[in-house]
C-alpha cells in the first residue's frame, strides 16, 4: 500500500480543487446519502480530505473519517468545524473498531483504486451493524466518455493507482459476489460516470 499511500501524501494539498470539477455529480450523491445517514453513526473509510464527511455531517449523529494518508487527514483536520466530526488515519483492511460499531460505512471512490477491495469489504462487514448499510459509490472507469479517458490517461501519467476497471453492472455484481445484496443503485453521469449503491449484509448460513 506503500507507493498509493505516497500518491495521496504528495497531491493532498491539490485534491480539492482537482474535484471541483465533479461538483456537480458531488451533490447529487450528497443528496442520495444524507436520508441514509440521519441520525445514525458513521464510518466513512477513504475520506481523503473529508469533502463527503463534511457535507453530510450535519445529518449524521456521529461521523468517524478515516484515511490512510496523513497529509489528506491533515488537509482534512485543517476545515473540520464539527464535533461530530473526527479524522483519524487508519487502514482500511485494518480497522481499529469492535465488530458492528457502526449504522452505516461509506467508502466513495477508493475500490476501484486499493488492491484486493474484497478484502476491504469483509473488513466494512464486521464493523458494521447487522441491519447496517454500506454506502460505496465508485467511479465506474471502463464506461468513461473520450473527455474521462484523456482525464484517466492524465492521471495514470501522475501515478494514479487504479487497479479495477469496473462498468457499473460488472461493479455492482462485485458487490453482490462479495456478501452484499445492492438495495439501491443509480449511475450518476459524469465524464467519468459514479455508480453510487446503497448494500446490506447478505445474511450467511
Amino acid at each position: 500500500m506503500r507507493e498509493h499511500k505516497n500518491f495521496w501524501d504528495r497531491n493532498a494539498g491539490l485534491y480539492d480543487c482537482f474535484m471541483r470539477k465533479d461538483r456537480a455529480v458531488y451533490e447529487k450523491m450528497y443528496e442520495l446519502i444524507r436520508p441514509v445517514v440521519k441520525d445514525k453513526t458513521v464510518l466513512e473509510v477513504a475520506t481523503g480530505t473529508g469533502l463527503i464527511a463534511k457535507h453530510i455531517v450535519k445529518a449524521a449523529a456521529h461521523i468517524e473519517a478515516t484515511d490512510a494518508s496523513p497529509e489528506m487527514i491533515a488537509e482534512a483536520k485543517r476545515g473540520n468545524y464539527s464535533a461530530k466530526l473526527r479524522f483519524s488515519v487508519q487502514d482500511m483492511f485494518h480497522l481499529p473498531y469492535a465488530d458492528q460499531s457502526f449504522d452505516v460505512v461509506i467508502v466513495s471512490n477508493a475500490l476501484h483504486i486499493v488492491p484486493h477491495p474484497e478484502k476491504a469489504l469483509i473488513e466494512f462487514r464486521r464493523v458494521l451493524k447487522n441491519d447496517g448499510t454500506l454506502i460505496a459509490p465508485t467511479f465506474t472507469h471502463a464506461e468513461n466518455s473520450p473527455w474521462g479517458k484523456l482525464q484517466t490517461l492524465a492521471l495514470k501519467i501522475a501515478g494514479f493507482p487504479l487497479h479495477s476497471r469496473w462498468t457499473s453492472a460488472a461493479y455492482l455484481a462485485f458487490l453482490q459476489q462479495n456478501g452484499w445484496t445492492v438495495c439501491k443503485s443509480v449511475v450518476l453521469q459524469n465524464s467519468i460516470p459514479l455508480t453510487y449503491a446503497e448494500c446490506k449484509k447478505v445474511e450467511r448460513r
